[in-house]
């Protein structure tokens, strides 16, 4: 490749919509230009990039035992209602229409497709276990693009989905992928980790994420330094918060008294009532799935909806509106709780922190009163204890004791064990080997792709530019030769390297522009190649190029061993990526 030959429309300053720096650097080192919010054009570099990662996805699946196929973007919006998820997913569907009017779905992702297939064509235990995967091109109506390839309305995903015969395989599967992953991201040069993950809008019972670490990133992570815990915050659990929730009572029963105004945890907490915050119980009333519901938590903690989801098995859940909060407790929110004027139909959900707590301080559904000497286990009507608080740094591990820490991330991939939740809602059956009908067990895994490509830039960049692993850099090699006319020493013995690199099957670009040194040395750096070589005359006179490792320091090679040094310098890079 020669750089002439190519298309490498580099930036000097800084795109004023580029808000994280591996956006400005996609956007700087001409890899892809944006059309529009949430859409981009690959450029060549950024596009041999993605096509390396894809390889490199490829070869993991293909090692793994997954049977690649590719399934069609545009689906039948009747296989998304047999599912359930044409209510549940549809505030990212892209739904249109054709000549007919018949309703389609552009595909965010392939669950109900592929059982639909596996409906259609496995019909014995003889064929299973089967993974197939896909790397296609998906689309989601995100509300806010932003970040570039983060948060995209069209992107490109490695989508994977095994087929078992009881739970114990598809476990074997969970762990091939997770496996089959772990060897992805670092082959590609990220530094990413798995976590325990709530399943969301997929479903299933079991999940992982791949996180790589990031300032930028748009998730929270939970972990201990020891290494032996680490979840999404939408997973993460603990041994409780401190101080610890009151447990001493005088005996008292629930009194009322007078709080005109006070409408905030921070307001009851404040003089003259001194309430200490972890001493209040915090009562939320939420809509699930069309029911009004009580979740009841510390007054010093957070709800997490995610865990209220999964743990109520609900598909929907908002906060109740004002007059649906009047309508079911008869009073507004401020002076909420739990102890009068629940309805018998109303579900109360408390979180565990609760449980036994005693001379607690609660709304007395009663606007401008609380009531004080609660006993949660004498008070109130429970219908369900759960894990419903979001989980705060130094909180202690539920594995260690250790203190838990918080920091932002990137999801790059997701593994779930689905179980059967697809494959009974689509029919996906087999004949078992006693003769009996059994629905398939089933998993599913995807990485994105594109955002992968972005990870790596985010965690892999200096303030020169991207410095791309060697395993995914669009070219590993930049020969720069000062003076590019034909006939000069420079040109000829950068292409003489060239010839050599080409036929050792090292990725090589010279830089054929007649651009002054220092122009070329930024657009090396900005881009980011692992390795620049520089061939000048100053150098040559002295019988000798010189190899700038991206990052590092220029090292000088004596011009019948550069290609040798190279070539090792390429395979040893590589070796270390596994």
């Amino acid at each position: 490749m020669y750089w002439t030959q190519t298309f490498i429309p580099t930036l000097k300053e800084t795109p004023a919509d580029a808000e994280i720096v591996s956006h400005q650097l996609l956007l700087r080192a001409g890899l892809v230009r944006k059309l529009t919010g949430g859409l981009y054009t690959f450029l060549p570099m950024g596009l041999r990039a993605l096509r390396k990662i894809e390889q490199i996805i490829r070869e993991e699946m293909n090692g793994a035992g997954g049977i690649e196929v590719l399934m069609p973007a545009l689906q039948p919006a009747e296989i998304w209602k047999q599912s359930g998820r044409y209510e549940t997913a549809a505030d990212v569907l892209y739904k249109v229409r054709d000549r007919a009017r018949k309703e389609w779905v552009l595909g965010p992702t392939h669950e109900e497709v592929i059982t639909t297939l596996a409906a259609n064509e496995i019909n014995s235990y003889r064929q299973l276990p089967r993974i197939f995967y896909q790397i296609q091109t998906k689309f989601r109506d995100e509300i806010r693009p932003r970040f570039g390839l983060m948060r995209a309305k069209e992107f490109i995903m490695k989508d994977a989905y095994s087929f078992d015969t009881i739970d114990a395989g598809a476990m074997a599967s969970y762990r091939r992928m997770y496996d089959a992953y772990t060897r992805i991201f670092r082959r590609c040069g990220l530094q990413a980790f798995p976590v325990e993950a709530d399943t969301g809008v997929i479903g299933g019972n079991y999940s992982h994420e791949f996180m790589v670490p990031a300032e930028t990133g748009e998730n929270d992570v939970v972990y201990c330094e020891s290494g032996r815990y680490a979840a999404n915050i939408e997973k993460a659990t603990s041994r409780g918060a401190s101080p610890s929730t009151p447990t001493a009572g005088t005996g008292a029963s629930p009194a009322t008294f007078p709080t005109p105004g006070v409408l905030t945890i921070d307001a009851l907490a404040a003089a003259p009532h001194s309430v200490p915050a972890h001493a209040q119980i915090k009562t939320l009333v939420y809509v699930l799935d069309s029911k009004p519901a009580l979740i009841l938590i510390r007054g010093d903690d957070a709800l997490n909806e995610a865990k209220l989801l999964a743990k109520t098995g609900a598909t929907q859940a908002r906060p109740a509106t004002g007059d649906e909060i009047v309508t079911t407790l008869g009073a507004h929110p401020g002076s909420l709780g739990a102890v009068h004027k629940v309805p018998e139909d109303v579900s109360v959900y408390a979180d565990e922190l609760l449980r036994g707590a005693r001379g607690m301080t609660t709304g007395a559904n009663t606007d401008g009163f609380h009531l004080q000497h609660v006993e949660m286990d004498r008070d109130i009507r429970v219908s369900h204890w759960g894990d419903f608080r979001t989980v705060r740094a130094g909180e202690l591990c539920v594995e260690t004791g250790q203190p838990l820490k918080i920091r932002r991330a990137i999801e790059v991939g997701h593994v779930f064990k689905l179980g059967t939740k697809y494959s009974e809602k689509l029919n996906s059956t087999f004949l078992a080997e006693d003769g009996s009908r059994q629905t398939t067990v089933m998993g599913c895994y995807g990485i994105g792709v594109t955002r992968t490509l972005q990870a790596v830039i985010e965690q892999c960049h200096d303030k020169d530019g991207i410095s791309w692993p060697l395993s995914v850099a669009p070219h590993q090699v930049c020969l720069t030769p000062l003076n590019v006319t034909p006939e000069s020493q420079p040109r000829q013995v950068a292409e003489k390297l060239r010839a050599e690199l080409l036929a050792a099957g090292i990725d090589v670009i010279l830089d054929d522009r007649d651009e002054r040194p220092g122009v070329k040395f930024k657009d090396s750096e900005l881009v980011g190649f692992p390795l620049r070589v520089n061939v000048g005359e100053k150098s040559l006179a002295k019988g000798e190029v010189e190899l700038k490792p991206r990052g590092g320091s220029m090292q000088p090679a004596k011009i019948e061993e550069a290609a040798a040094q190279i070539i090792a310098f390429v395979r040893a890079g590589m070796a270390a990526l596994g």
